[in-house]
Parts: structure tokens; sequence; C-alpha cells
């Protein structure tokens, strides 16, 4: 009987030790790239869908299973002024397509990012030397890289109008989730360590400032959660209205942590005052402050299928350079002494808003 028992001891230590082998490979540099290159070369190519004859399983829906945003907020600029600029000419670039002409030249991966590769592709639109169309022709991962890009930056740049005024303007609508005025500081947190409840990574980016500051909805949409989080503390989840964007902010203010007229369902206007910044949550209890530093969380989570809302299947991103691109634009606010709230000074129309709304009447007719 020893020497079997001392065989099964044996057994189990070599396979604990692979176990801790394999787990630290897996959260290496090294282990993280290939697993990140291999879901990139699953999300860029579907696999063929398999046989569907009797007896056989149907095939695999496919959408997009994993996105690195790696964009700077320089590129994000650059493309945004050509967009601009080629705006009411007979030659309009989308700005999210130009930058998914260079994820696929640079294999997603800005950091050697040069204006003049972006000013080359660009030039050729503008002058009619070349097309989108043409440029791209050969590029095997373009369609990847702008279907991606656009789930991120899609409602960012495009058509509202100003309180006041009829006419309809074309640019940036969407905003940094701080208000104007306050200050703020932050640097490039995402992926770092957290061990609160468990180990696990940081999918958000912090904002670090005063208590009370105005947070304002990045992008227009509908508040699809409001509540408690142990982990967020007072939070706010916000979906695009094409749905392929929820934001999350979290750790908001102690005891007054929302726009008081918010609720689950409501819609926002890019801009608006949605909450205010605190440093609630790491809690099962409700409205406390186990939070050390003073900090807005701000998540964005891509979704391609709602199958990836909650679960393994999530998509977070890196916000650092997106909130750098966004910091062009903040909201003003003024305090109404009388009930202490910030509301923003410049009311917006978002037409996407108005198309949302609209859509939402239409559907409600129909189900009556």
């Amino acid at each position: 009987m020893k020497p079997i028992l001392f065989k099964c001891i044996v057994s189990i230590e070599l396979l604990t030790l692979l176990g801790i082998a394999a787990f630290a490979w897996l959260h290496s540099p090294a282990g993280a790239s290939r697993l990140h290159s291999r879901a990139r070369q699953e999300a860029v190519a579907p696999a063929a869908s398999p046989d569907t004859e009797a007896g056989t399983s149907a095939p695999e829906k496919e959408f997009i299973k994993w996105v690195d945003f790696k964009v700077t907020s320089q590129a994000m600029n650059d493309a945004y002024q050509y967009d601009l600029k080629a705006h009411d000419t007979d030659t309009p670039i989308d700005w999210v397509s130009l930058l998914a002409v260079l994820g696929a030249k640079y294999g997603g991966d800005f950091k050697n990012y040069k204006s003049s590769d972006m000013s080359a592709i660009a030039d050729k639109i503008l002058n009619k030397e070349s097309t989108l169309e043409q440029l791209t022709a050969d590029m095997k991962y373009f369609h990847y890289y702008d279907e991606a890009y656009h789930a991120v930056l899609g409602g960012y740049v495009g058509e509202y109008r100003l309180e006041g005024s009829d006419e309809i303007h074309y640019g940036l609508k969407a905003f940094s989730p701080i208000a104007k005025g306050f200050p703020y500081n932050d640097y490039d947190d995402f992926g770092t360590s957290r061990s609160f409840g468990y180990r696990r990574q940081h999918l958000g980016h912090d904002m670090m400032g005063q208590i009370g500051t105005p947070v304002i909805a990045v992008e227009s949409g509908y508040v699809e959660c409001l509540g408690w989080n142990r982990y967020g503390g007072w939070r706010i989840g916000i979906r695009s209205f094409d749905k392929k964007r929820y934001y999350y902010y979290a750790h908001l203010r102690q005891n007054f942590p929302y726009n008081k007229k918010l609720k689950e369902g409501s819609t926002v206007t890019a801009g608006d005052v949605i909450g205010y910044m605190g440093h609630t949550g790491y809690s099962d209890t409700e409205n406390v402050n186990n939070i050390d530093i003073i900090h807005l969380h701000f998540g964005i989570q891509l979704i391609f299928d709602e199958s990836q809302k909650d679960g393994n299947g999530e998509i977070w991103i890196s916000c650092y350079e997106l909130a750098r691109f966004l910091s062009q634009n903040r909201s003003e606010t003024v305090k109404d002494e009388s009930t202490k709230e910030w509301h923003r000074v410049q009311e917006m129309t978002d037409l996407a808003e108005e198309a949302y709304k609209k859509q939402q009447k239409k559907q409600a007719r129909q189900e009556k």
C-alpha cells in the first residue's frame, strides 16, 4: 500500500506544480500576448460554419469577441479634423473608417502613429486619387477594425441642435465625463490589479477629483441600471441608443449620488449632469464610503451580441486615450442653490436621441 500511496502523493504534487506553472505563464506578458493574439485571430477570422446536416450542431453565431482599443488621442483628433474638413464636400471622410485603415496597417497598435500616415490616406481621398474601398481592397482585417472602431466611436460625431436654434450643427457631440472647470487627474490604469472580493483586473479608467464634481453623460442613451453595487458603490449604467456601448460610472457621492430625475429607462443627452463624484463602494452595505481616493470610475463595455452583456464574454476597453480626446469638449454646468443640483448651461438636442424617441413612440403604438 505504501508504494501506491507514495505514487498518489507524487502525482498530486506534479499536477499542482503544472497548474502553478500554467497559471504563471497565463499571467506573464508572453502568455497574455499569446492569448490576446489568439483572441484577435478568432475575432477577425470567425471559424467556418460547422456541418449543419441532420444530427449535427447549428452554426455558431458570428460576432466580434475581442477588441483591444489602442488608438491614441492624437490619431483620433487628426481623423476627426479630416472628417470635419471633408463633411460638406463631395468627398466626405468617415473619421472612424480612417482610423480603421491605420488599425489594419498597424495591427491595431498606434504606439508609433505618425500624422503623415493618416494624411497620406486622407489626401488621396480628398484629391479623388482613390476611394476608401480601393485603398482597403487588399487589407485582410480592415472590416474587423472598421466594425470594432465604429462600436467604440460610432456615436461621438454627428448632427445636433443647440437650444434656441433650428440650425443643425455637425461635429463632436460626445463629452468628457468630468464637467468643465472641475479639476481632475488621471493616468493609464487599465488592467492594473484589484483585490477587493477577488483578485481581478481594473476594467475601467479612474479620474481623481473632488467630492461632488458633476459627472457628465459622455454619449446620449438610456439608463440601463442605477443603484448600489458592492464593488462600484452608487453607480449608473447607460446604454447607447445603438446598444453597442455600455457606459459605467461608479463610486458616486454618498447620500447624493445622482441627478434626482434619473431612473432606470430614463433617456439622457450627451453633456447632461447624471451624478456626482464620490468614493462609495467596496461594501455589501449601501451608501458606504470604503474607497480611499475620491474618484470617478469610468468604463466602457462593447456589446456586439447580447450574450456578451454579462459573464465571461464581456469586452471592456481602455478609456484613457478616449478621455484625453474628449477633454476638448467639457460640459459647462451651473448649480441650482435651491436644490443643490448642477445642470448644463447649454442645452443640446441630439438628433440620434430624437430618432430613438420617435422609434419608441412608434413601437408603443404598434403594441397597443
